[in-house]
């Protein structure tokens, strides 16, 4: 027998936008079932591109600006407010005229959280006329992508948390850096945990990787010590291994460094069997999107340190919370450093431009460096070595919400 609701609407926004619906209409002889799916023309390109497909996009005679994020994959937690953030910063731009009058067009890539996805994605934007490519995927794809556009007169910027290395006029890496956000968090973590030991647990790829070798570094000289390591590769589904050995360690603290559903996998498996009862939680990379995954009460204990909070009370983020909300409802995804890193650095790319003159890609890495951007997270330098310095806020997990927590 159907009860009302006799409609059920289901509304798809990752890898593409669209809605599902489900009728039910009762009869004599029981209940049809009737299903109805509708995509844009994104998803439809999406899934013509997965299937080998060629997608023809004309030439407008615009500029265009590539994105590339991982929009399906274990890293795909924030990528609808990536896609999002990145859409509203091209109209913002586009109002203040474009370039030369021209608007730009954003073009985006899905790397499938796979670096060989992300270089047949990143040859794609390129082929499309895009001079620079916005980064927004894990490090294995940033790099990978580089290396490949290495004789390309293409500006690859990377906009997320990451571990520096890139080389080159035509690559900036944007984001926090693990020796950053270590230093700061180490104490105040090990105080607030009652110990220092500390186990490293993460993805098996480059940014865990690097972080913590920096973590090998920089724990022991600040009076932690060192009690386990382990590496699971991306799309694991069993972290009960891992778990149990971090509960024979002793470990007062875990530093991990798990990525988007990863992380949030690992997290819900630890509460339950009883991990968040025995040490804290420094997750470098957690995002709001990703606390929405792991839910309440999994989250207990669990803490990170970035750039950016959608929680901070700041003007400038007060006003890109309203317009956010404004443009894409109230129940849009929460914003996070991984996403709103986007924002900023289409923003960021648009400043150059107009102190440049020009879209040329060397001119505008020349111009990106050795600036001050006021943001909405505050104030951020990319000085000339490449790299950025910006306000770090550590972090707690209170259920689903991110609130920074005052240094003594």
């Amino acid at each position: 027998m159907v009860v009302p609701p006799s409609r059920i609407e289901i509304v798809h926004t990752q890898p593409w936008r669209g809605r599902i619906v489900l009728r039910f209409a009762s009869s004599a002889g029981g209940t049809r079932v009737s299903l109805q799916a509708e995509l844009d023309r994104h998803g439809m390109e999406w899934l013509m591109r997965r299937r080998g497909h060629a997608v023809r996009h004309p030439a407008t005679g615009n500029p265009r600006l590539g994105l590339l994020t991982s929009k399906s994959g274990p890293a795909s937690l924030f990528a609808a407010a990536t896609d999002s953030l990145a859409s509203l910063a091209i109209t913002e731009v586009n109002a203040e005229g474009g370039i030369g009058g021209r608007p730009v067009e954003l073009i985006v890539g899905d790397d499938a959280t796979d670096p060989a996805v992300g270089i047949a994605e990143a040859h794609r934007l390129v082929r499309l006329g895009c001079r620079t490519i916005l980064v927004a995927t894990t490090s294995a794809t940033f790099f990978a992508v580089s290396d490949v556009l290495a004789d390309a007169d293409v500006l690859v910027v990377q906009t997320v948390m990451n571990e520096g290395g890139a080389r080159g006029r035509l690559r900036v890496q944007l984001g926090e850096r693990p020796a950053d956000q270590l230093a700061q968090a180490a104490h105040p973590m090990m105080g607030a945990a009652g110990g220092r030991r500390w186990f490293l647990a993460g993805n098996d790829y480059c940014w865990p990787r690097s972080t913590h070798a920096v973590a090998k570094e920089i724990l022991p000289q600040v009076g932690g010590r060192l009690v386990g390591e382990r590496y699971v590769g991306l799309g694991t589904a069993d972290y009960s291994p891992v778990i149990e050995a971090i509960t024979r360690s002793g470990a007062d603290v875990v530093l991990s460094t798990f990525v988007g559903a990863d992380a949030a996998a690992f997290q819900r498996q630890a509460h339950e069997l009883g991990l968040h009862e025995r040490c804290l939680t420094l997750a470098p990379a957690l995002d709001e999107s990703t606390l929405a995954r792991i839910g309440s009460p999994a989250t207990a204990g669990v803490h990170t340190i970035s750039g950016y909070l959608e929680s901070l009370e700041t003007e400038r983020n007060f006003d890109l919370l309203a317009r956010y909300r404004e443009a894409f409802g109230r129940w849009a995804p929460p914003l996070s450093t991984l996403s709103e890193s986007v924002y900023e650095g289409v923003h960021i790319w648009w400043c150059a431009v107009r102190r440049a003159g020009t879209e040329e890609p060397r001119a505008v890495a020349d111009a990106m460096r050795g600036a001050r951007y006021e943001l909405p997270r505050g104030t951020v330098v990319l000085n000339k070595s490449n790299r950025v310095v910006q306000r770090l806020y550590l972090a707690e997990a209170v259920g689903t919400d991110l609130q920074a927590i005052s240094p003594d």
